[in-house]
Protein backbone atom coordinates (compact mmCIF):
# COMPACT_ATOMS: atom_id res chain seq x y z
CA UNK A 1 0.00 0.00 0.00
CA UNK A 2 1.04 3.45 -0.25
CA UNK A 3 0.96 5.07 3.43
CA UNK A 4 1.18 8.95 3.40
CA UNK A 5 1.23 11.18 6.66
CA UNK A 6 1.34 14.80 5.71
CA UNK A 7 1.00 18.16 8.25
CA UNK A 8 -1.26 20.87 7.44
CA UNK A 9 -0.77 24.32 9.03
CA UNK A 10 -3.98 26.40 8.85
CA UNK A 11 -4.62 29.63 8.91
CA UNK A 12 -5.30 30.64 12.51
CA UNK A 13 -9.48 32.42 11.53
CA UNK A 14 -9.64 29.04 9.63
CA UNK A 15 -8.17 25.89 12.08
CA UNK A 16 -11.55 25.61 13.91
CA UNK A 17 -13.41 25.32 10.11
CA UNK A 18 -11.01 22.91 8.68
CA UNK A 19 -12.84 19.58 9.17
CA UNK A 20 -15.89 21.34 7.85
CA UNK A 21 -13.20 23.00 4.40
CA UNK A 22 -11.93 20.28 3.55
CA UNK A 23 -15.07 18.37 4.22
CA UNK A 24 -16.06 17.71 0.40
CA UNK A 25 -12.51 16.42 -0.59
CA UNK A 26 -12.08 14.20 2.36
CA UNK A 27 -15.66 12.50 1.71
CA UNK A 28 -14.77 12.17 -2.41
CA UNK A 29 -11.13 10.62 -1.34
CA UNK A 30 -12.77 8.17 1.02
CA UNK A 31 -15.26 6.89 -1.64
CA UNK A 32 -12.14 5.93 -4.15
CA UNK A 33 -12.12 2.67 -4.41
CA UNK A 34 -8.75 2.15 -3.71
CA UNK A 35 -8.51 4.47 -0.58
CA UNK A 36 -7.63 2.33 2.55
CA UNK A 37 -8.40 5.42 4.61
CA UNK A 38 -8.36 8.93 4.91
CA UNK A 39 -7.95 10.42 8.65
CA UNK A 40 -7.43 13.74 10.03
CA UNK A 41 -6.53 14.79 13.55
CA UNK A 42 -5.53 18.36 15.15
CA UNK A 43 -2.10 18.74 16.65
CA UNK A 44 -3.10 18.75 20.50
CA UNK A 45 0.02 21.11 20.81
CA UNK A 46 -0.47 23.55 17.96
CA UNK A 47 -4.71 24.49 17.14
CA UNK A 48 -3.55 25.30 13.58
CA UNK A 49 -1.88 21.72 12.72
CA UNK A 50 -3.76 19.11 11.13
CA UNK A 51 -2.38 15.50 10.27
CA UNK A 52 -3.26 14.00 7.79
CA UNK A 53 -3.11 9.54 7.67
CA UNK A 54 -4.22 8.14 4.73
CA UNK A 55 -3.64 4.87 2.12
CA UNK A 56 -3.87 3.54 -1.16
CA UNK A 57 -4.42 0.01 -2.47
CA UNK A 58 -1.34 0.52 -4.44
CA UNK A 59 0.65 2.77 -6.80
CA UNK A 60 -2.08 2.85 -9.12
CA UNK A 61 -4.79 3.88 -6.52
CA UNK A 62 -2.37 6.69 -5.35
CA UNK A 63 -2.15 7.78 -9.30
CA UNK A 64 -5.77 8.13 -9.79
CA UNK A 65 -6.38 9.81 -6.46
CA UNK A 66 -3.81 12.68 -7.76
CA UNK A 67 -5.75 12.72 -10.67
CA UNK A 68 -9.20 13.19 -9.87
CA UNK A 69 -11.06 15.88 -10.37
CA UNK A 70 -11.53 16.14 -6.51
CA UNK A 71 -8.09 16.51 -6.26
CA UNK A 72 -7.80 19.36 -8.67
CA UNK A 73 -10.47 21.02 -6.69
CA UNK A 74 -8.68 20.92 -3.51
CA UNK A 75 -5.72 22.25 -5.17
CA UNK A 76 -7.53 25.06 -5.99
CA UNK A 77 -9.83 25.55 -3.09
CA UNK A 78 -8.19 24.33 0.10
CA UNK A 79 -4.52 26.55 -0.50
CA UNK A 80 -6.25 29.87 0.33
CA UNK A 81 -6.88 28.10 3.88
CA UNK A 82 -3.13 27.33 4.38
CA UNK A 83 -0.38 28.99 6.70
CA UNK A 84 2.09 27.47 4.45
CA UNK A 85 2.93 24.42 2.08
CA UNK A 86 1.61 21.06 3.59
CA UNK A 87 4.67 18.62 5.02
CA UNK A 88 4.39 15.14 3.51
CA UNK A 89 5.94 11.45 3.75
CA UNK A 90 5.06 8.83 1.60
CA UNK A 91 5.65 5.59 1.56
CA UNK A 92 5.04 2.56 -0.34
CA UNK A 93 4.97 -0.54 2.27
CA UNK A 94 4.28 -4.30 2.06
CA UNK A 95 0.66 -4.49 4.17
CA UNK A 96 -3.09 -3.57 3.75
CA UNK A 97 -3.97 -2.64 6.84
CA UNK A 98 -2.93 -1.37 10.04
CA UNK A 99 -0.62 -3.77 12.33
CA UNK A 100 -1.27 -4.65 15.90
CA UNK A 101 1.03 -3.04 18.13
CA UNK A 102 2.62 -6.01 20.62
CA UNK A 103 4.62 -3.86 23.17
CA UNK A 104 1.05 -2.49 24.10
CA UNK A 105 -1.32 -5.83 24.16
CA UNK A 106 -4.45 -5.93 25.55
CA UNK A 107 -5.07 -9.26 27.49
CA UNK A 108 -8.09 -10.84 25.62
CA UNK A 109 -8.13 -8.20 23.01
CA UNK A 110 -7.36 -8.55 19.27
Amino acid sequence: MIFITAKFRIRPEDADRWPEIAADFTAATRREPGCLWFDWSRSIEDPTEYVLVEAFRDGDAGAAHVQSEHFRTAQRTLPPHLAETPRIVNMDIPQDDWSLLGEMAVPGGE
